[in-house]
């Protein structure tokens, strides 16, 4: 399947603040849907952009980031009302945000309070992880700055719906630039993106749409709950005869590991502007099993 075809999904978030898991909120969602050319550039935009009501107050240093107060959301939906819609935006397509991780976790955390599963996309892509990957010797990764080294105009900085625009062309211009494959497999190893597993019997969609265990100990319940378990699958290995092999194909132990890299185990890098040690954070509710035996 050639990439070009799959519509791509640039979405991008405000927030109160950086942690998820401890009742920061999102107070504005954009996403953008971009189709691409023959020539491989962008040839049509649709956005759209949802302004919510947190139901909590909006810190000073977000409202002087964002120019987002608390009398703009005021009279909003909250996220639930809109889930369904911001999920089907996400689905279908190539999904592309800058710190992917910060985005998905609050996006999934809203999923979750409002009974809605994630989307699951054709394919996830980090902007950071592919800049970082297309151009090692930079030194920033920021969105502003990947948008300078590219050409890519960002107008109104920090407000979802222009981030987001931003974010999906700069993709766009560096698959160009750097000879991604046409080929969607081959675009998700060249970009180490995530898409949805190969055909196996272990790993697949589930009824709500989500990657989850089809057999097994944690069968029926979404891959990313049990990375431990996915780690022991990328090693784990069983007797043939006079030699021991893998238990797992090799496509499959190579998607499990990619799913970890992306998914960080339930970690993200929580600050899109600085990218240092302070930026990790832990779900706290998350359980970490022990390796089966």
């Amino acid at each position: 399947m050639d990439w070009h075809e799959i519509p791509i999904i640039a979405f991008d978030t405000e927030t109160t603040g950086l942690n998820p898991f401890d009742g920061d909120r999102v107070i504005e969602f954009g996403a953008v849907v971009m189709r691409v050319g023959s020539d491989g550039r962008v040839n049509s935009v649709k956005q759209h952009d949802f302004l919510f009501n947190p139901d909590i107050p909006i810190p000073n240093k977000v409202v002087q980031l964002t120019g987002i107060d608390d009398s703009m959301v005021a009279d909003k939906p909250r996220f639930e009302e809109k889930a369904m819609e911001v999920r089907r935006l996400l689905s279908g397509g190539i999904c592309v945000a800058h710190n992917y991780a910060f985005d998905r976790n609050f996006l999934s955390v809203e999923f979750e309070r409002a009974g809605v599963a994630w989307a699951d996309p054709m394919a996830e892509v980090d902007t950071v992880d592919l800049s970082r990957r297309m151009y090692p010797e930079a030194r920033s990764h920021r969105l502003n700055e990947v948008c300078k080294r590219l050409d890519v105009d960002l107008d109104n900085a920090h407000r979802a719906t222009d981030d987001a625009e931003a974010c999906g062309r700069c993709f766009v211009e560096m698959a160009r630039r750097k000879d991604a494959p046409s080929d969607l497999l081959g675009m998700l190893d060249w970009a180490d993106a995530l898409g949805h597993p190969p055909d196996n019997e272990w790993i697949g969609l589930g009824p709500r749409g989500q990657v989850v265990f089809l057999k097994g100990e944690f069968e029926g319940e979404p891959v990313e709950h049990h990375p431990v378990h996915l780690h022991w699958m990328t090693m784990a290995r069983v007797r043939q005869g006079t030699r021991w092999g893998w238990r797992f194909t090799e496509s499959l132990r190579r998607w499990a590991e990619r799913m970890l890299r992306v998914r960080s185990s339930g970690r993200a890098r929580q600050n899109a502007k600085s990218f240092g040690p302070g930026d990790w954070t832990i779900d706290s509710n998350a359980l970490v099993r022990p390796l089966p035996s």
